[in-house]
């Protein structure tokens, strides 16, 4: 069966648009790096707003406290929105290793450490849209624990900072949950091999339309669009509603 030229032509456009995420930075460590630059004049961390310096010393709020992880109280550290290891376990050199993981002892490995030397799960990992800075103490106890809305009458986790961590579930603070949502959503739009779990889905559509971009969040899309080429579809259209209202 033969197709007219311009269905043939939206068909190859329609393809190269699913080659879509971060083609350009090549690994987690450039992208820190590049993160620095996206947030020179925005030192704040995501979840607790603790301020911290060009080399990343943070300042802590008063109040906050960390049960574990104390030594990583003071550093600034990117955190992946999303869980290297959500999306990391669908990679076979995360599940059962490969030939090239072999360490100094000559003892194979996977993992983690494994799955980066797939350049696919290297520029998911480096993804810039995903990366936050965090205390490191609160990046530490977070781990790879997904987004949940818990009791009203749990306790923050982290003192001043309202953060609760509860058994391998975590609710964040409100202003973030907005941004959360979206960068899920944006994971799962531009990498076909993620997908966000039915339950999480419907409350982060909850959340999107609760708490809407701000001036911060536009921004910072803009800068990574910069750095990394491809833009962040999801936030671009909430902050393109925003300029009209």
């Amino acid at each position: 069966m033969s197709y007219p030229k311009f269905v043939i032509i939206a068909i190859l456009i329609s393809s190269c648009s699913a080659l879509a995420g971060n083609e350009k930075i090549a690994d987690f460590s450039s992208a820190k790096n590049l993160m620095n630059k996206v947030y020179a004049d925005h030192r704040f961390t995501f979840y607790c707003q603790a301020e911290y310096d060009s080399v990343g010393n943070i300042e802590l709020p008063d109040g906050f406290y960390a049960p574990k992880y104390v030594k990583r109280n003071y550093r600034k550290e990117w955190e992946h929105i999303v869980p290297a290891e959500n999306f990391g376990r669908t990679f076979a050199e995360w599940r059962e290793g490969n030939p090239k993981c072999i360490d100094k002892k000559g003892k194979p490995f996977k993992g983690r450490k494994c799955a980066q030397k797939n350049p696919e799960f290297a520029r998911m990992e480096a993804d810039m849209y995903n990366l936050v800075p965090a205390i490191g103490s609160v990046n530490a106890m977070r781990s790879n624990y997904n987004f949940r809305e818990l009791p009203d009458d749990l306790p923050s986790t982290f003192g001043s900072c309202p953060m609760i961590i509860d058994g391998k579930k975590v609710e964040p603070p409100s202003y973030t949950k907005g941004f959360i949502a979206r960068t899920y959503f944006y994971m799962e739009q531009e990498y076909p091999r993620f997908n966000i779990s039915k339950q999480m889905k419907q409350m982060f559509i909850v959340w999107d339309k609760e708490y809407p971009v701000d001036k911060w969040e536009c921004e910072r899309s803009n800068r990574i669009e910069k750095f990394q080429g491809n833009p962040n579809r999801i936030v671009k259209e909430r902050c393109e509603q925003l300029d009209k209202e």
